[in-house]
């Protein structure tokens, strides 16, 4: 598997291409957390986005639900949530995305496939920006 660094320019649209997978990093403390952030195919309809964390050993299934995006602001998932608002996984998920036009310290790594279809990557240039060429101009 192949990841990649996102340019600060890159983020938004892979976050929101509605099958994104995507580790946090801050590089000053060395802490880090993944996330799947998805979108249900609606017929155009706008729904949110789920946002999980990957809370187990299994990085392809472990993950657990921790809220939502929606008109722009991540909403914690409340009761249903499987971490608390206060969790620092939610927190750093939270000041993440209100800080994603200009994340620094954070860094943002996808892992190799596409934010859109989830297909592997393999042309530089859609390694580089997260999308396959299909998907590149959705």
């Amino acid at each position: 598997m192949t990841s990649s660094k996102l340019s600060v320019e890159n983020i938004q649209k892979f976050l929101t291409g509605g099958n994104a997978t995507v580790t946090i990093v801050n590089p000053e403390t060395g802490n880090r957390f993944t996330y799947k952030i998805r979108q249900k195919d609606n017929d155009g309809a706008k729904t949110p986005f789920f946002v999980s964390v990957l809370s187990g050993q299994d990085n392809e299934s472990d993950f657990s639900y921790i809220g939502f995006i929606r008109d722009g602001d991540f909403i914690h998932g409340g009761r249903k949530a499987r971490a608390g608002s206060g969790a620092p996984s939610v927190r750093a998920f939270s000041w993440f995305w209100r800080n994603r036009q200009n994340p620094s310290p954070a860094e943002v790594w996808h892992e190799g496939r596409c934010g859109r279809c989830g297909r592997k990557l393999t042309v530089p240039e859609s390694i580089e920006d997260g999308f396959g060429p299909t998907c590149k101009n959705f």
